[in-house]
């Protein structure tokens, strides 16, 4: 009795240390404990699992037995041979599995008429067959796929803002892959934002603002709720424009601004505002839209000609903007065609999309729907109870579900404020321009 009491004593020990080890050094557990168990179940079970979720072909191979009567293969196969050519399923060659912060990744050999969509597709299947969070399959070169796997949800609880040290460079939030979510303008310029209602879209944008407030960077804002959303940022605001008839003037200085720095490029044989010597270079401007709708609606005809300097002035920038150190970030609950060729436009111009929970389907058909459709599944599974939640595409060229961090008005209010003495004069900076153009 006693030697079994000593034993629970010691199993109960172990559990209490395992708990706490998991609890307290996640990181360490999983590599030690958790991503070895791991690597042999889905060893072990791989060809199981492939043949469950299609992706095994038929070969042909031949087959030896002693048993003079019967041999295995899909079914039960007489033959009176001992060598016998049989059908058998084979799976794709897969090497050693290796862990990640948040789970493991595998490389596997497709097999003939296999293609990477063939994984993706297959990728739900697979991570409830091992009963992980997610699958992501990607391919780094022809005839390899390495799928991607996170145990549990990285974006259950993210953390706080951090501080931006690259010019043009904001951590923003976290990937589904663990990694940051960065928006790095030098990178991808201009930005799509969508999103419902307290779907995390303002967050994002006062994220950004903080993160770019400590930055030699002009921020210039288009708020078309009547001022409503930046004008508590106005301290760190170059400029504002809070209705259309405004932003139709500040854009076509905007577009003054890009064509004054084409000839300062042109002199010094720049072809970027990059290549020009420090002391020279311009000061890079980041272009805050919100409301994006509202620059395209038309109440009656005339603020037709209106819309139309608008759509085309801000396309402008779109296309010319980024050697010239302007850049977008441009926000809006919907986004559809329906507001016209200029936003269908604008759209392709911007590599950087971002999509929240969005009311519509065509919001989120414009804003992933050219990329790829599993993207678009994902946007239109994003539930309520997750702000802050999205599907990005930039950066690398693929697409990652994210959260960004939490950052209250409050905080982006107190960032606008404490580096005012940054924010450049837009008088200054627009003092040497001639007379505004029309587009």
């Amino acid at each position: 009795m006693r030697d079994a009491l000593e034993v629970l004593a010691a199993l109960a020990a172990t559990a209490a240390g395992l708990w706490a080890w998991r609890r307290w050094h996640p990181a360490t557990f999983w590599l030690v404990i958790g991503f070895p168990l791991a690597a042999v179940s889905v060893r072990a079970s791989w060809r199981r699992v492939a043949l469950g979720c299609g992706l095994t072909k038929k070969r042909q191979r031949w087959w030896f037995t002693t048993v003079p009567g019967a041999i295995a293969s899909t079914g039960l196969v007489k033959v009176r041979r001992r060598f016998q050519r049989v059908a058998v399923d084979t799976k794709p060659f897969m090497w050693l599995p290796l862990p990640t912060q948040h789970g493991w990744r595998v490389t596997l050999h497709t097999l003939e008429g296999q293609t990477p969509g063939d994984y993706a597709e297959a990728a739900e299947s697979l991570a409830h067959s091992w009963g992980v969070h997610a699958i992501r399959a990607s391919s780094p070169r022809p005839g390899r796929v390495v799928l991607q796997a996170t145990i549990r949800d990285p974006l259950v609880k993210v953390d706080q803002l951090p501080a931006s040290d690259e010019l043009l460079k904001v951590t923003v939030g976290r990937l589904e892959t663990g990694r940051p979510w960065t928006i790095d303008f030098r990178t991808v310029p201009h930005w799509l934002n969508a999103g419902a209602t307290q779907s995390g879209k303002s967050n994002l944008a006062n994220a950004l603002i903080v993160g770019l407030a400590p930055q030699p960077v002009a921020l210039v804002g288009f708020d078309l709720k009547g001022g409503v959303e930046f004008t508590p940022y106005s301290p760190r605001l170059s400029a504002l424009a809070t209705s259309r008839t405004e932003s139709v003037a500040l854009l076509e200085n905007l577009v003054a601004l890009m064509i004054d720095r084409m000839g300062l490029c042109r002199q010094a044989g720049a072809r970027n505002v990059w290549q020009l010597p420090p002391g020279i270079r311009p000061t890079p401007v980041v272009v805050l839209v919100d409301e994006l709708a509202e620059l395209y609606l038309m109440a009656d005809k005339s603020e037709k000609d209106e819309i139309a300097k608008t759509s085309t002035a801000l396309l402008r920038v779109a296309q010319l903007g980024r050697a010239f150190g302007i850049y977008l970030f441009c926000c809006g609950q919907r986004i559809g065609s329906d507001l016209g060729l200029g936003v269908t436009a604008l759209r392709a111009q911007c590599s950087g999309r971002i999509c929240h929970r969005v009311n519509d389907p065509e919001t989120a058909t414009m804003t992933l729907g050219d990329l790829d459709p599993a993207a678009l599944v994902s946007a239109r599974a994003i539930a309520a109870e997750t702000p802050g939640v999205a599907i990005v595409a930039g950066q690398d060229g693929q697409w990652y579900r994210a959260r960004s961090f939490y950052v209250t008005e409050q905080a982006a209010e107190h960032a606008a404020r404490t580096h005012a003495h940054l924010t450049p004069s837009w008088d200054e900076i627009t003092a040497h321009l001639p007379d505004p153009i029309t587009a």
